[in-house]
């Protein structure tokens, strides 16, 4: 992102198919980061029902999406001049 955006390295957009999911996963990144002392700049609601939620970790900004608000959306186009980085799937 650096080379089209100035406030931050990375966007992660990750989508959920319900608004519960979509809650759940912002949560599970901000527990996770958490217990290695990186805490994000925004604050998460406890029941967000925008179909969006960011997370500010300075250098790296999550977005967590409701699958239809991240369709309409669609910052992977907005922001298509961006590298894209694929990151491997965790083993369950």
């Amino acid at each position: 992102m650096r080379k089209v955006a100035s406030f931050c390295d990375y966007f992660v957009i990750v989508s959920g198919t319900s608004l519960r999911q979509v809650n759940a996963i912002a949560r599970g990144i901000e527990d996770d980061l958490a217990q290695e002392d990186i805490k994000s700049l925004s604050k998460l609601s406890s029941n967000d029902e925008s179909g969006w939620v960011a997370l500010d970790f300075v250098s790296v900004i999550a977005h967590v999406f409701y699958k239809p608000v991240r369709e309409f959306y669609a910052l992977e186009r907005l922001w298509s001049d961006a590298k894209k980085v694929a990151l491997p799937r965790k083993p369950h």
